[in-house]
């Protein structure tokens, strides 16, 4: 499944940082899809395709969460545009 994590973002280097050192420990068959920030770097959201959202959830958390509060949902990958499966 494609899961979105929405992020408002306190400390935008640290947040940044820790999602360069997430990406090199991605799960065993995890994808991360998209990672994009507002232009003011206050906002940001990544998709991550995993087995669950709570699987996301705790991964992401575990880096991002000291930087960011972060909401997760599971994607609605069937009418988005330019997501792959």
């Amino acid at each position: 499944m494609h899961v979105m994590a929405i992020s408002a973002i306190s400390d935008e280097n640290g947040f940044w940082g820790s999602l360069k050192k997430a990406h090199g420990k991605l799960p065993k068959g995890a994808r991360w899809v998209l990672a994009v920030s507002s232009t003011g770097g206050g906002k940001a959201v990544n998709i991550i395709v995993h087995d669950s959202v709570d699987g996301v959830r705790d991964f992401f958390e575990g880096f991002a969460g000291p930087f960011a509060t972060t909401e997760f949902c599971e994607a609605d990958a069937a009418n988005a545009v330019g997501l792959q499966k």
